[in-house]
């Protein structure tokens, strides 16, 4: 895990601008850091790499690492680079190392731009293929790892980070002030739909992508991977044992490491399986990190208590308070180079700084699951509108039932109202208001109306996959990818995510739609795959969980030096009426919808102050 930049420009970086960037990728990296500048063309190539050894600690495996004519800097990890290594030392290629870095790079030199094809892992990086006059630029099949692009004049940058960018091209991004108001007003689900950042003319590379470079100009993004729903006939029982075989697979390939790894364990079922499988059916010595909120609604100690009983692990455990939370805040924001996107990243960042401050240098999580399984209460209702298409003409098919397991299952926790009917997408499969409630009043305290309608990818014709696909490409995950990596690089940790494998993607993806859920549960298959492993008490409980706190456990709004540092001039009051918010603030702000604009407006008035103040 590592924090790469470069530059395509006509002259090459000055050398105060290359240390900058190299400082400021620092926690990326803090084990070794190098740069280099070759030729491109007419132009200069900047390379600059920060390196958190995790696997070959060897210096040789340091970067930028070359091989003859070719330059790679490197972030993430290629799990399967042992059986990749094999297979190319039988193709005849020999090796000096023992890291992933110098099989990508040779796998590059066996199998060209298609080498992608055969990783699974999390990477983006920039290979110079000198001979060939070109840089490969290349991002992993679900964004775990970032990659910023940015043309300014006549060069072309590209980072880790979005401060590297503008300390390698010494130029300061403009605020998009569009973004600032889609967050405040939509929320997390509406910042990855399109192309758009925090900055003005700042993209990412796209998720499952290549892009060749051979001069400045900004490069054109080519897919090497789609995720589709492509059900293939099977029983209940092959989906179960499909599933639980490539869940135990992608596991082992991400427990490879040189240094010792950390499990984050909520109360939930995603993270308690990861961790079973590892103590139990691997034999790792696995050592737990846990968030605990005082809040009834989010304490999940039950739950946790009983999952490190059952493993005899180790266990750490924080708890969040309101003591120094704008000062968090801030840093957290200067370090995201955006606001935070949900109240449960800033609790996040609390079990990152544990993990590191034990000595770990390496954490696994479980994300994606909710988005591969089926773990979000719309979720169950599109999926008894499945139930509901195939009746007509199966008539062993009991929706009666089936909406009564609903009912004593899942439904019973449904606080959405729009929600809490069962056949909510059989009378109206095109609805997505639960997804934005509350709306046209947070659009009543700007200072100007904000516009921008609800809209989803097509995925296909199939409700439920289509949503799923929605929140794994173009919702969810990417928010989540964006969090997890900033909390965890902030502190030097690196962020695993076993869920994301592509190899288990494509399985799930083929299992037929009905086979998700069963008597009241969500995620069946993962509970399936977890039995033996999972106590039932935690695998068999219906309640959605996962790291989360009220904005309450947060800020103490009856403080009045809290309230007077939320009502202080700024530039959010260009975008927001002072003395609308000074009327939510005396409001009940304890709803989900109220407490999470709350967040938004506090993370988006320190992100907004932060810039004007910031000099690159």
């Amino acid at each position: 895990m590592c924090g790469i930049a470069g530059a395509i420009t006509p002259t090459p970086p000055s050398q105060e601008c290359i240390e900058a960037t190299i400082a400021v990728l620092a926690n990326r990296g803090p084990d070794a850091s190098g740069f280099t500048n070759r030729q491109l063309g007419d132009a200069n190539l900047c390379l600059i790499h920060t390196r958190l050894a995790i696997i070959d600690l060897d210096h040789r495996a340091n970067q930028p690492f070359e091989r003859e004519d070719c330059v790679l800097i490197f972030n993430g990890e290629i799990y399967n680079y042992l059986e990749l290594k094999d297979e190319l030392g039988a193709l005849g290629h020999a090796f000096d190392t023992d890291s992933d870095t110098e099989v990508l790079l040779s796998a590059y030199r066996e199998w060209g731009e298609d080498c992608v094809e055969r990783f699974e892992g999390m990477w983006a990086f920039a290979l110079l293929d000198a001979k060939a006059e070109k840089v490969l630029l290349s991002r992993d099949p679900f964004g775990e790892k970032p990659l910023y692009v940015q043309k300014i004049d006549a060069g072309l940058y590209f980072a880790s980070e979005i401060k590297a960018l503008a300390l390698l091209s010494g130029r300061k991004p403009e605020v998009n002030t569009t973004q600032i108001l889609r967050y405040l007003i939509d929320g997390y689900r509406f910042l990855y739909k399109g192309t758009d950042t925090f900055f003005v003319g700042v993209r990412e590379l796209p998720a499952a992508t290549n892009a060749v470079l051979k001069n400045a100009k900004e490069p054109a993004p080519k897919p090497y991977w789609r995720l589709a729903y492509a059900p293939t006939p099977m029983t209940a029982a092959d989906a179960i044992a499909g599933t639980r075989e490539r869940l135990f697979e992608s596991l082992r390939l991400r427990l490879r490491a040189d240094v010792p790894l950390a499990f984050c364990l909520s109360g939930g079922v995603d993270s308690a399986t990861l961790a079973a499988i590892a103590a139990i059916h691997f034999g790792h010595d696995i050592h737990c990190f846990s968030v605990i909120d005082r809040d009834d609604r989010y304490d999940e100690s039950v739950n946790i208590k009983a999952m490190v009983e059952h493993l005899a692990c180790n266990h750490y455990v924080t708890h969040t308070s309101t003591v120094g939370f704008f000062k968090r805040m801030e840093r957290l924001v200067t370090y995201h180079d955006a606001p935070v996107a949900t109240i449960s990243y800033y609790v996040h960042s609390f079990l990152s700084e544990a993990i590191s401050d034990s000595g770990f240098k390496v954490a696994v999580s479980g994300t994606g699951a909710d988005e591969l399984f089926t773990g979000y209460y719309d979720h169950y209702a599109m999926w008894l509108a499945h139930m509901q298409n195939l009746a007509t003409s199966d008539t062993s098919i009991d929706m009666q039932a089936l909406v009564a397991d609903w009912k004593s299952g899942m439904g019973a926790n449904v606080q959405n109202s729009l929600l809490q009917d069962p056949l909510a997408f059989v009378n109206a499969p095109g609805q997505r208001d639960h997804l934005l409630l509350n709306r046209d009043y947070f659009n009543s305290l700007l200072t100007q109306p904000f516009d921008d309608p609800f809209s989803e990818a097509d995925h296909g014709s199939d409700l439920l996959r289509c949503r799923m696909l929605n929140e794994l490409f173009h919702e969810v995950i990417p928010v989540i990818l964006h969090e997890d990596d900033r909390n965890s690089m902030m502190v030097s940790v690196e962020n695993r995510t076993p869920y994301l494998d592509r190899t288990l993607a494509r399985f799930l993806y083929s299992v037929p739609s009905e086979h998700l859920m069963g008597d009241g549960f969500a995620k069946r298959l993962l509970r399936e795959a977890g039995e033996g492993l999972v106590p039932d008490s935690v695998r068999l409980d219906k309640r959605k969980r996962g790291f989360n706190a009220s904005i309450r456990s947060l800020v103490d709004l009856n403080d009045a030096k809290s309230r007077e540092q939320l009502l202080a001039d700024g530039p959010i009051f260009d975008l927001i009426r002072r003395d609308m918010i000074e009327r939510f603030l005396a409001s009940d702000t304890t709803s989900n919808s109220f407490s999470k604009f709350l967040f938004n407006f506090i993370s988006a008035k320190i992100f907004l102050e932060h810039h004007q103040a910031w000099t690159p």
